[in-house]
């Protein structure tokens, strides 16, 4: 049967969608040829943060290195967007083949310590699911939070989300209710001084960051590994404030937290082997997978994913006007991304499933870091942000009106 000619429009769309996964697996060539993580890594990264059936050094295998640089080569004299110019890994001469995904990267665990007291700072989303996904796994997790009220949120939430598991079959009530002799619930901050591992989960906010870390500096057993569950800021900054420079390190746990497999472990110049094995094999214990990453701004999935966003926004923003119209090129942008690629939605479904606040929120922290303008914030997503379009969480934004 012959294919159904397409429509100009239809054109469009596909070179768009094309031209947004192009960028992105440029970009990606770009990160691994500075050295920040193999190949490995970066597709464990974008497989298991971004539910994509695969990595980008994966696609670019399947689809062929040569390949993809011409295509961006065509692109890149066609628009003369430096985006799209190739990364030097394209014109490596004798370019390794891909690497085998490994799920892990870094030392191994000859000299983890086994964490079996666990204490969270924070009563917010990833705070609770992280609890939930200790206690699952048999760790005895004290979460400590700001307030009372905090406190029994947190219980009631992480109630809650334990008992959905039993209904959809995910877990037994026997298991649920040992999970939750598990769990305390309490403000004294002094609950934290006999843990093996303390992850604060507090705002994402620098300031906040470093007056949580000092007062865990102060209440903490000397040789308790404190991390930071940042997804944007620099987790040597955030975390000096603890006196402590051989035990603090990032954990970048994925929302929601009991049922996302991936962890970045974000090691500073000074976190000790030690720490950093404590740390992975802790989340091993918990069922996920690790990437190593270095203490930059965005690490791995941010870095690689934001531009593509935000790119996305741009184009729409470039050939729709108006609530209705955006709503329904957004969609068939989406349609085009999913069936060129393969990956599970486009970017405007993903922008409103992390939230545009969110979204905004990170981009101006890459943004500061790199001033590089793909970061920028697009003038749309601002004006969205600002008319209170939130994305799912309020049912208004680019695919939910």
């Amino acid at each position: 049967m012959t294919r159904p000619s397409r429509t100009p429009a239809e054109a469009g769309r596909e070179s768009t969608a094309r031209a947004l996964v192009l960028g992105y697996l440029n970009r990606a060539a770009a990160l691994h040829g500075q050295g920040y993580a193999d190949r490995a890594a970066l597709d464990t990264a974008m497989r298991l943060g971004c539910g994509l059936p695969e990595g980008p050094f994966e696609m670019i295998g399947r689809l062929g290195a040569d390949a993809v640089h011409r295509s961006l080569t065509e692109l890149w004299v066609a628009t003369g967007d430096e985006a799209y110019a190739p990364a030097p890994w394209f014109r490596e001469p004798g370019r390794p083949a891909p690497e085998t995904p490994s799920p892990t990267t870094g030392p191994g665990n000859a000299e983890a310590a086994p964490v079996r007291r666990l204490g969270i700072l924070g009563s917010g989303t990833m705070a609770r699911g992280i609890a939930e996904a200790a206690a699952r796994n048999g760790v005895a997790t004290v979460l400590v939070a700001r307030s009372a009220d905090s406190a029994e949120r947190a219980r009631t939430g992480v109630g809650q989300s334990l008992e959905r598991s039993v209904r959809r079959g995910r877990t037994t009530a026997s298991a649920a209710a040992e999970a939750v002799a598990l769990l305390d619930f309490t403000v004294a901050r002094g609950a934290l001084g006999d843990r093996d591992l303390v992850v604060e989960a507090v705002a994402e906010d620098e300031q906040v960051k470093r007056e949580a870390f000092a007062m865990l500096g102060a209440v903490c057993a000397p040789g308790t590994v404190l991390a930071t569950t940042t997804s944007s800021l620099s987790v040597t900054a955030g975390t000096a404030s603890a006196g402590r420079p051989g035990e603090v390190l990032g954990l970048h746990f994925f929302n929601p937290a009991p049922v996302m497999k991936l962890v970045e472990l974000i090691r500073t110049p000074t976190t000790t082997t030690a720490s950093t094995a404590t740390a992975r094999a802790f989340c091993a214990a918990l069922g996920k997978v690790v990437v190593d990453c270095g203490d930059r701004a965005g690490f791995i999935v941010n870095f690689l994913l934001f531009p593509y966003l935000a790119r996305a926004v741009r184009l729409l923003e470039s050939c729709a006007d108006g609530p209705a119209e955006r709503y329904g090129e957004a969609a068939r942008i989406d349609e085009a991304v999913v069936a060129g690629s393969g990956f599970p939605m486009g970017p405007f479904a993903l922008l409103d499933t992390i939230g545009l606040d969110v979204s905004v929120a990170i981009l101006d922290r890459l943004h500061r870091e790199f001033a590089d303008s793909d970061f920028e914030p697009p003038a749309l997503l601002r004006r969205m942000l600002d008319d209170g379009c939130l994305g799912r969480k309020n049912g208004r934004g680019f695919r939910v009106l």
